[in-house]
């Protein structure tokens, strides 16, 4: 659900604030949900619908991909965007004879809680 109101929220450019004040809750319960604290009650659900009547009640709750999220339409302003190329830039290594130090061992940490560990032999 959280990633469903933040989509809300960039949809219509709110701020957590704004969106708090929107649907007429706390600041600080919009922000406790967003960063995962709290989970959206019930009641939060409901102002969010009475707010955006336009919005899916089986998309907001449910997450059901089959309902249409949203069923305003977003006017886009047409812009060109001019894309230059990247200049190459070859770093070149520091050789470890100026540095006076190597690297010993590396420590990789992974978002599931594991770790791996490489040492130079």
């Amino acid at each position: 659900m959280i990633d469903r109101l933040q989509y809300l929220m960039k949809l219509h450019n709110l701020s957590a604030s704004a969106f708090a004040d929107k649907i007429n809750v706390q600041r600080s319960s919009i922000s406790h949900i967003l960063s995962g604290r709290n989970k959206p009650s019930l009641e939060l659900m409901q102002k969010v619908l009475v707010a955006f009547p336009k919005v899916n009640a089986d998309w907001l709750i449910l997450g059901n991909t089959s309902a249409e999220p949203v069923s305003i339409e977003v006017k886009k302003e047409s812009t060109t965007e001019t894309i230059l190329p990247q200049e190459k830039t070859n770093p070149t290594p520091t050789p470890t004879h100026i540095l006076g130090k190597q690297v010993k061992k590396v420590v990789i940490f992974y978002t599931d809680n594991t770790f791996e560990e490489i040492s130079k032999v």
